[in-house]
Parts: structure tokens; sequence; C-alpha cells
């Protein structure tokens, strides 16, 4: 089971840019799909964005079109989650999850939870 650590997360005003790194301890990610979900006090936990191993595919959800960005290193070490135009609503946990299944968008298929990353957005 791979193992994920988060990172890049922190206080930004409405309207700036964090960038969240996902990396496995000891191995590459190249076997992966790589999702990011987070969780805001009180609600659920949402499927923010997913990449397909190769990376050709990619999926985001509607609140977060237009504004994240999620990609790959070339090396397969890195997945990152580029997080532009942030507003309030945007301030959650943000976990990465790994799918070694095959690609899907449904947030079910996805483990190996990392711990999470803050990340904050004041107005």
């Amino acid at each position: 089971q791979v193992q994920l650590v988060e990172s890049g997360g922190g206080l930004v005003q409405a309207g700036g840019s964090l960038r969240l790194s996902c990396a496995a301890s000891g191995r590459t990610l190249s076997s992966y799909h790589i999702g990011w979900l987070r969780q805001a006090p009180g609600k659920e936990r949402e499927f923010v964005a997913a990449i397909s191993r190769s990376g050709s595919r990619t999926y985001y959800t509607d609140s977060v079109k237009g504004r994240f960005t999620i990609s790959r290193d070339n090396f397969e070490i890195t997945v990152y989650l580029q997080m532009n135009k942030l507003k309030p609503e945007d301030t959650a946990v943000y976990y990465c999850a790994a799918s070694s299944a095959a690609w899907s968008s449904s947030p079910t298929d996805f483990g190996s939870w990392g711990q999470g990353t803050q990340v904050t957005v004041f107005s």
C-alpha cells in the first residue's frame, strides 16, 4: 500500500494561489491514478480533482474548474494541485489519495489517504 504525503498548504488571502504537492514515501506514483479531496469542518469529504496514471485524463469538480490544475511531474514522483483565485469556501483540509484500479472519477475508488494539509483562505 502506497503511503502518500501532502504538503504546501497554508494561509492565503482570497484571490491568491497555493500549490499543493503529493508524494509517495520511497517510491514513484507512476502506477497510480491520483486524486485530491478536501474536507471542511462540518462537511462531507469532497472529491476535487484527479489525474490518470498516464496524465492524459483529468477530472475536476465544477466548483474548481478554471481555477485548479492537477498535474504530474516528469519523474512521476510528485502530483501537484495548483490552486488559483482561491475563495474562502476553498478552506479545508486537502488530502491526496491513490487508485490502482481502472480510471474513475469516483472517490470510492481512491484510497491510501495521506495525512492532509490545511488550506485556509481569508477574505
